[in-house]
């Protein structure tokens, strides 16, 4: 699942740079390759977190219920960059809940993990991922 999304997301990324002729980079807000670089990394980890998060143990109850938690938000976080992500390939503006629902998501995630007092190594990569991830996120918000 989490190749799928990363692929695809991957692909809209791609069509940015092809697209950014296509129109005046503020009305179709393609932005510069330092942004580009920024979205392609938040998707990236975005995967990578999916990924990292199923090699972790969901053998005691409170961790499942963490890993299920972040599951959720991360599916939300990449939810709101589809929604981006359409938008800025039809020429709109992007739209502002969608921001917000990444975010969210994000943090939904972050907060779940941070959470967990946990030894398993997985736990811990992931954490690291995700936060990869939310300040790929704050690099686009930045630079975009």
């Amino acid at each position: 699942m989490a190749r799928i999304i990363f692929t695809a997301l991957s692909v809209l990324l791609a069509l940015f740079v092809f697209l950014a002729d296509a129109a005046p980079l503020k009305s179709r807000q393609i932005g510069d390759l330092q942004c580009n670089a920024a979205r392609l990394k938040i998707v990236s980890d975005l995967a990578q977190t999916n990924g990292l998060l199923d090699k972790v143990s969901t053998a005691d109850p409170a961790t499942a219920s963490a890993v299920t938690t972040a599951k959720s938000g991360l599916t939300s976080a990449g939810d709101g960059i589809k929604t981006i992500a359409a938008a800025l390939l039809t020429g709109q503006q992007a739209p502002a809940d969608a921001r917000n629902q990444t975010a969210a998501g994000l943090e939904t995630a972050s907060t779940a993990l941070n959470g967990l007092n946990s030894t398993d190594p997985a736990v811990s990569n992931t954490i690291s991922k995700l936060n990869e991830a939310i300040s790929a996120g704050n690099s686009v918000v930045a630079d975009c």
